[in-house]
């Protein structure tokens, strides 16, 4: 199956708008939603501004920033999505959410439409099953900031058929990205090996071991990774943090996975990290 135009439903989070300049930027025809037309109007003038940056640092073209953006447009309707060859669900991380709005493309899409999800750890299948084309359904988790990782992980549930699979590989490695298969389980790859570590480094900061800057500077140039743990969470933020943690201690019951008191105390105090300028570190 040709992919020529892509469905963006939530283009409106730091996901969406990443995933939708990506798409349009590598010659896809782009329709984003959003349920109040203020909010998609920001999204639209959100991807411009990062072109724009992009133009300043001559990394583009005005010419191309033109062409890019002039293949977004915007909705608040559901029903602009049924011409679409691939729409990604970009919603916040809520099941009941992200069926109700499979159940509907379901009804709206071409009987080929291939129908993704952007979740970071829920079940693929639960969404899949919502639908009368579950084998047209898989998972393409990007990672933030889209424009910048390269990497996408493909879930491949057990109905998933190989076409979908072959065709929503394909489209990504078009974008730039390097695919990655993982079956669907909680947390998928990244995610799954993420979650414990990040949550030591939390609970050896609870318990003492070190500041939170000597455990960052470790990781740094120890393992050679470009941020420390805590610094990660913070930009992740704590609240989104928290959630993969528990859903993958519902899944697997492994301690590994359990939330330590601290996090749970800076969620409840409000302190997500970068986005309330403030967390691990203060960022006002």
């Amino acid at each position: 199956m040709e992919i020529k135009k892509v469905g963006i439903v939530a283009m409106t989070g730091i996901m969406g708008t990443g995933i939708g300049q990506a798409c349009a930027q590598s010659g896809y025809q782009v329709i984003g939603s959003s349920r109040s037309q203020s909010n998609i109007d920001k999204a639209i003038a959100s991807i411009n501004s990062s072109m724009a940056k992009s133009v300043e640092r001559n990394t583009m073209t005005q010419a191309d920033k033109d062409a890019a953006m002039a293949r977004i447009k915007g909705t608040t309707s559901m029903n602009d999505f049924a011409d679409c060859d691939l729409v990604i669900e970009a919603a916040v991380e809520d099941m009941e959410l992200k069926k109700g709005i499979f159940k509907e493309l379901d009804k709206i899409c071409k009987k080929d439409t291939i129908i993704a999800s952007n979740t970071s750890c829920l079940s693929i299948l639960n969404l899949a099953i919502m639908t009368g084309r579950p084998e047209k359904v898989c998972g393409v988790h990007f990672f933030n900031p889209v424009r910048a990782m390269k990497l996408v992980e493909l879930v491949k549930t057990i109905v998933t058929s190989d076409d979908t699979l072959a065709s929503s590989k394909k489209f990504c490695e078009s974008l730039g990205k390097t695919v990655v298969i993982a079956k669907d389980a909680p947390g998928f790859i990244v995610n799954r090996l993420m979650t414990p570590f990040i949550l030591n480094a939390i609970k050896m900061l609870e318990n003492g071991v070190a500041s939170r800057e000597d455990i960052d500077t470790a990781i740094n140039l120890g393992l050679n990774h470009p941020m420390g743990p805590l610094t990660l969470v913070d930009l992740i933020g704590l609240d989104t943090f928290t959630f993969f943690a528990d859903a993958q201690y519902e899944a697997f019951r492994e301690d590994q996975f359990v939330v330590p008191t601290l996090l749970r105390k800076m969620v409840a105090a409000g302190w997500l990290g970068r986005k309330t300028k403030k967390g691990f570190y203060d960022y006002k």
